[in-house]
């Protein structure tokens, strides 16, 4: 109780007068050093500052509705630019040159969908086969122009008979046990 800093010390006025003081000359050398940073001015320090010349944030896509936008715009680097219904990209290097390309969309193709493909593709054979065998079918043998001016210039015309059957034989692929 009588050590007791906030109780009145009334016993020992001496240790009270001591504190008080402590006090006060802690302050003193606080205020002195607060002049003395105020006053004197701090070692100068390197000053380095950096400046950033191109743009960190490239965009990764860039829109153009022609080539004339492509080629007024300035690039650092690669860039792409696509048109806005993304058939035609445009890639802008930094010399300034321009290089086109056409884009067509890539649809993936299940089983059915190759199957259906490779049918169309067969029926398109035969279709160009039936042609084919038609204009050989005629046999029309047109006569060569000749230097003799008498000959006679109508084509000559053979028919052809071809013998194919008309019916199919069955045979029988059972097996006996």
């Amino acid at each position: 109780m009588y050590n007791n800093p906030y109780m009145p010390n009334a016993y020992n006025p001496q240790a009270t007068l001591d504190r008080i003081n402590n006090q006060m000359n802690e302050l003193d050398k606080i205020r002195q050093q607060v002049q003395q940073q105020t006053i004197q001015p701090q070692t100068p320090t390197n000053l380095t500052q950096n400046f950033q010349i191109a743009p960190t944030n490239r965009e990764v896509i860039k829109y153009a509705g022609s080539i004339d936008e492509v080629q007024r715009d300035m690039v650092i680097g690669d860039t792409p630019y696509f048109s806005k219904d993304m058939s035609v990209v445009w890639i802008k290097n930094t010399k300034g040159d321009i290089k086109t390309y056409e884009l067509t969309e890539i649809v993936p193709k299940d089983e059915k969908d190759l199957q259906i493909e490779m049918l169309q593709a067969q029926i398109d054979e035969l279709k160009k086969g039936m042609v084919a065998n038609e204009w050989n079918n005629t046999n029309a043998n047109t006569a060569e122009v000749s230097t003799n001016t008498t000959g006679n210039d109508e084509p000559i015309r053979t028919t052809t008979k071809e013998n194919k059957s008309t019916s199919l034989s069955r045979v029988s692929t059972s097996k006996k046990r």
